[in-house]
């Protein structure tokens, strides 16, 4: 039950739902004591992930019942903007017999950085999205079809902080670009445009993330608001629109703390990227070791980003990648609010500005892995593990609580 209660913080956050308060950062501090003695337990552990398999699952089903005008699950199950597909490279015989079935175009746009074409399609009236997936490719079975999946936040707000000292890291002169929700006006960012749908609104969490970024050295910070104040935000194709803009400004470092499912819109927009010399950096998030692989940590290529709290423990409640790159702190840490007030956090996203920080001051290395493998601390067993990846990145320039 406490390991319950613990885990209920960052995943609450990470799909969206109210802010927690400061209670749940005296019981994330009073379960973390309480379990220390069983963290090397296997049965412990074994039981632990699967509570929080299945409070994932719960979460995302209840979810998406509660935004029911907003969202659905698509054929495989996963959170999605309701009555939408996405139609990927088509070409006019695709969207002619996509057209002639009922399936509606709703725009057809070119993402000129990244060189991917996709079409949005309303599903037919009353027709699920699982079921309409499956007859727009029953129809057209060469071409590459997806729901507009939902990704999200890795990482909550806990509690209130106190004041902190001015950064001492070492300025950063290249530009990292960051895929989340908009910084608050308190927040120094260099450029933010928003690709959500409706209004715009400022973000707990993306202001958090750009914070971090600062406190790290960054002095250049370009936001690409995939939220705003939509209640299906986070999709991918608003994934891509804001990756594309972003290497459209020649921005070589992106950081996504965001998780969700693989998604071939998204899977094609970081490939792209890659090939244009982009080093992305994502979060492995906060559903437990049981949980599904998370993308786009999960793509090959993308550093993947796990984290540690103040005395270099990983996460508890630390997700999983196809592969682990490397660790960075995302406990015990505090940041910044979209009001401009410092407040505590937690969670595997504000590991990733970390590690985006020390990519940006290594490329003009011109040898990234292995710079990063030399400052990186060795944790847990020797080597590369499946716990903190090839090692502990910028352990001393996180603002502690």
């Amino acid at each position: 039950m406490a390991l319950a209660i613990l885990v209920s913080a960052p995943a609450a956050a990470q799909l969206g739902l109210p802010p927690v308060g400061p209670v749940i950062g005296d019981v994330l501090d009073t379960t973390e004591r309480a379990l220390d003695p069983l963290r090397d337990t296997v049965g412990d552990v074994t039981r632990g992930a699967a509570r929080l398999a299945d409070a994932r699952a719960s979460r995302l089903s209840n979810l998406v019942r509660r935004n029911r005008e907003s969202m659905e699950l698509d054929a495989d199950g996963a959170p999605a903007r309701r009555g939408e597909l996405l139609l990927i490279g088509a070409n006019d015989t695709d969207i002619a017999k996509a057209r002639d079935a009922g399936f509606a175009p709703l725009s057809h746009e070119r993402l000129d950085a990244l060189e991917i074409d996709v079409v949005r399609l309303a599903v037919p009236s009353a027709m699920p999205l699982a079921k309409a997936q499956a007859a727009l490719r029953k129809l057209r079975p060469d071409a590459t079809i997806s729901a507009d999946t939902l990704y999200f936040q890795a990482g909550a707000v806990v509690a209130r902080g106190t004041a902190a000292r001015a950064p001492t890291a070492a300025s950063i002169d290249q530009t990292v670009g960051v895929i989340d929700g908009a910084p608050g006006a308190t927040i120094a960012v260099t450029a933010t445009r928003r690709f959500a749908e409706g209004a715009s609104a400022s973000s707990d969490h993306g202001s958090a993330v750009a914070s971090i970024l600062g406190w790290a050295g960054v002095r250049r910070i370009v936001v690409a608001d995939v939220y705003g104040a939509d209640p299906a935000g986070g999709n991918a194709l608003a994934i891509a629109r804001g990756l594309d803009w972003l290497i459209g400004r020649n921005i070589r470092v992106v950081s996504i703390s965001l998780v969700g499912p693989s998604n071939p819109v998204v899977a094609r927009a970081v490939s792209a990227a890659q090939r244009r010399g982009v080093y992305i950096i994502a979060a492995v998030g906060n559903d437990g070791p049981a949980a599904p692989p998370a993308y786009p940590a999960s793509y090959p290529h993308v550093i993947a980003v796990t984290a540690v709290d103040g005395r270099n423990r990983a996460l508890i409640e630390a997700g999983r990648a196809a592969h682990l790159d490397y660790a960075a702190p995302g406990a015990d840490l505090l940041a910044r609010n979209a009001a401009g007030r410092w407040v505590r956090v937690r969670g595997t996203s504000y590991a990733v500005p970390f590690v985006a920080a020390r990519v940006a001051a290594a490329l003009g290395s011109g040898n990234i892995i292995p710079t990063l493998d030399r400052e990186a601390v060795d944790l847990g067993r020797r080597g590369v593990d499946s716990v903190f990846g090839r090692g502990l990145l910028c352990q001393s320039c996180a603002r502690r609580k």
